[in-house]
């Protein structure tokens, strides 16, 4: 990628912004002023999903993306094509959309201030007094809509502010083709949560880039390794699950993590004796439907339990039948499911980072979906969203993605478990870095390579000295 922004000299670099051959300063997360740099030079320039299709399904919907100060209404023309305009009136500047989804009657997008008047393709239809403007000479050209470049891709709607911004295909080549497999696209709204939290977006982000932070944040997914994490004798051996994780840093900041052959799904169920290994199979699986109702879902538990007292032919495993289950049932409900790929399905259980702010995490034909947003003023806040996504039967009605607004992330009524517990974390996290005895972060060269990626390609578009 081209130098994006200036480069800034080493002086006018405070020190608390500059990454660090082993971590992070912490300014980077608290300065005001840095949140500021970055809506100037990374906001305005990156290539960012504002939308899923779900959210507009019908010709004349229209949903709303706020990114600092920018705002931009996405929508579906009446030949279904998508259009992305600034969520703005060339009159007075009034916001054609105050916030969130609609739906605009008769295809047509009407100023609530004074009337003015547009079809779904921006083109202007109506000036109330159109000869007093521009002494009578004003053109349907000149009060168009602005157009946002925009891309759809997976199912979401990228946009780009920037007029000649890095070409889509390449910001994407290093994740499209295994996205592509998983089937990202075919997932649709099952639920979707906006969740405010008290901490810098990126601080919110980074807790979900490495699976280094189970043994103690979600101690009933690795009991063994909690024992250790929080008994008497941290010296004992235990197969923690991040010793198999493979991490993935690429190119134009994206990343991956999955655990590849050493999951259930690919055959890795070692089991005691005592232990019935279906049974347990399906109480794992079911700690991830009751903790988080995505990824994993009841319906995929159930499957699992119906694979008790079937033999395993011989060559396959319990995962690998559980795996043909779901393709079975998928095709008899004409339902899409990921390309039956080794390498697709090495992913399910893993995470996609897409650079700056998307995080996508498939398992068993359904897709979790993470967003985190800055606040526009405070770098102490953001808002952290997680979709539930999957397929559905053919013919199945798909509801409309519709936001739902957290008021309490700590509420078990309106949070799962596991979420919840990740972000007790998080607000935590941000009041330690404010700390005068925390100067930077400590990163592990290998579970966290993917947070300093980020922050690396983050630079190029901020200007930082190299």
């Amino acid at each position: 990628m081209s130098v994006i922004a200036s480069q800034k000299s080493a002086e006018e670099w405070p020190e608390s912004w500059k990454l660090l051959s082993h971590g992070i300063r912490t300014g980077r997360y608290t300065d005001a002023e840095f949140l500021k740099l970055e809506f100037e030079r990374l906001w305005s320039k990156v290539w960012q999903a504002a939308a899923r299709l779900d959210e507009i399904p019908e010709a004349g919907d229209y949903t709303t993306y706020n990114i600092g100060t920018q705002s931009v209404i996405i929508l579906r023309t009446e030949e279904g094509d998508i259009k992305a305009f600034h969520n703005v009136c060339p009159h007075r500047g009034t916001a054609l959309s105050d916030g969130g989804c609609g739906h605009f009657e008769k295809g047509r997008i009407i100023c609530p201030f004074h009337g003015w008047r547009w079809d779904l393709q921006g083109n202007n239809k109506f000036v109330l007094e159109r000869q007093e403007f521009k002494s009578g000479q004003l053109e349907d050209k000149d009060v168009a809509l602005r157009e946002v470049q925009h891309v759809v891709f997976a199912g979401f709607i990228f946009i780009n502010f920037d007029k000649n911004p890095v070409p889509f295909d390449d910001f994407i080549a290093p994740v499209k083709q295994l996205l592509e497999d998983l089937a990202i696209a075919d997932m649709r709204n099952y639920w979707w949560k906006a969740i405010p939290v008290p901490s810098n977006w990126k601080v919110a982000q980074e807790a979900f880039f490495e699976g280094y932070h189970v043994p103690a944040t979600h101690p009933q997914l690795e009991v063994k390794a909690a024992e250790v994490v929080y008994g008497d004798d941290p010296s004992q051996e235990v197969d923690y699950t991040h010793h198999n994780i493979v991490t993935d840093a690429f190119d134009y900041g994206h990343g991956r993590f999955y655990a590849g052959k050493n999951t259930a799904m690919q055959g890795k169920t070692n089991y005691p004796d005592d232990v019935d290994p279906v049974d347990a199979m399906a109480d794992r699986l079911n700690l991830l439907a009751e903790g988080m109702d995505a990824q994993v879902l009841k319906a995929d538990v159930e499957l699992a339990r119906s694979l008790k007292g079937k033999p395993i032919p011989e060559g396959s495993s319990l995962g690998a039948e559980f795996v043909k289950a779901l393709y079975t049932d998928a095709a008899m409900k004409k339902r899409p499911m990921p390309k039956p790929d080794p390498e697709v399905l090495a992913m399910w259980g893993g995470e996609f980072f897409i650079f700056p702010n998307l995080m996508i995490l498939p398992n068993a034909g359904n897709a979790m979906i993470y967003r985190v947003l800055p606040d526009p003023r405070d770098p102490d806040k953001c808002t952290f969203e997680i979709l539930s996504t999957k397929t559905y039967p053919e013919g199945e009605p798909v509801p409309r993605a519709i936001r739902e607004d957290v008021t309490d992330y700590q509420d078990p009524d309106q949070v799962r478990e596991i979420p919840r517990q990740d972000l007790g974390n998080i607000p935590r996290m941000q009041k330690g870095l404010h700390s005068l005895g925390c100067k930077q972060i400590w990163l592990a060269e290998n579970y966290e390579k993917m947070i300093i990626n980020m922050h690396r390609e983050m630079d190029k578009y901020l200007g930082a000295p190299e």
